[in-house]
């Protein structure tokens, strides 16, 4: 279990590492090209990214720290993974409160901190997570998949045409059901990683994390495109730990401690992390790491999409 901690905590720094890289490297980007080219959809956008050296080091931190996910979810449940992985947001925070300099961050900014760390730590220690199997029966399956999908359809449907901000946070609370979905689906995947290349080519899961994946990312790109990232970051930040939380205990068996005292502090916990992620999103160093205006090369929606980085 302590192993499937550090693993976690590991891949929180890769992910916020890569975040924030990926916004460096769109900015340098928006910084180094003009105009002139027409606006829309850029085919060619990730090649010109790959010329950024801060890009490429968030790519790379980005590949980490799914490996350390990856690790972590073959020694831990989900339900123990997943929350810890939530304080991706505190750590990119962290680095912007450092970089901006003494007085920049407001009190209720580290307070949210403060308590996002609360949170996680009560829930951990109340609900103290085990057991769990290693393969899920394949109706399980598609029943969590079809309800899965449903609950993306309902959030991304309830939002067309809706104001930037309510869609914004429709299509974080879509992004975040997805990412708890892809969650479930690694920890199937890594219990057949060290079988070797045969048994995991073999098998369906590293198909449909693809799959899957690929979904995830492009809900994340039009959650960012559609308001302000303090609108979504909620949303991605406390949608994937319950889902899979809840994926957790339906497909793999996970259990929690479901004593009324552990499910109040159970409850309390993830209620005061909820807090601090929907304060610390609306921090003005969260809300103005965002390239803004993003480069007409780089389409209406590009810009936004690379300024959120990756899971």
């Amino acid at each position: 279990m302590e192993l499937a901690i550090l693993l976690s905590l590991a891949a929180s720094f890769c992910t916020a590492t890569s975040s924030i890289c990926q916004r460096l490297g769109a900015r340098e980007l928006a910084k180094g090209e003009s105009g002139g080219a027409e606006q829309g959809f850029d085919a060619l956008l990730v090649f010109r990214l790959a010329r950024q050296p801060t890009w490429l080091l968030g790519f790379g931190c980005m590949i980490a720290g799914f490996a350390f996910q990856v690790s972590a979810l073959r020694f831990g449940p989900l339900a123990l993974v997943q929350p810890i992985l939530a304080v991706e947001l505190l750590l990119v925070f962290g680095y912007l409160a450092l970089r901006a300099g003494r007085g920049r961050a407001h009190w209720r900014d580290w307070a949210a901190a403060v308590a996002m760390s609360a949170g996680v730590s009560v829930f951990l220690g109340a609900a103290a997570p085990t057991g769990g199997q290693l393969h899920v029966p394949a109706a399980s399956w598609w029943l969590a998949g079809l309800v899965a999908v449903a609950a993306v359809a309902v959030a991304v449907t309830a939002v067309r045409r809706r104001p930037p901000v309510p869609r914004a946070v429709g299509l974080g609370i879509a992004t975040g059901i997805a990412w708890g979905f892809v969650a479930a689906v690694i920890k199937e995947f890594s219990s057949h990683v060290a079988a070797g290349p045969s048994a995991i080519f073999t098998n369906w899961s590293v198909y449909v994390l693809m799959v899957t994946g690929a979904g995830a990312m492009l809900l994340a790109s039009h959650a960012m495109a559609a308001g302000p990232l303090a609108a979504s970051q909620p949303g991605f930040t406390i949608g994937d730990p319950v889902v899979a939380i809840l994926l957790g205990a339906f497909l793999f068996d996970e259990r929690l401690d479901a004593s009324p005292g552990a499910l109040a502090a159970e409850v309390a916990g993830l209620l005061v992390l909820a807090l601090g992620v929907w304060t610390l999103s609306e921090s003005r160093l969260i809300t103005e790491a965002q390239p803004v205006p993003p480069d007409p090369r780089l389409g209406e929606d590009a810009g936004q999409e690379l300024a959120s980085g990756s899971r």
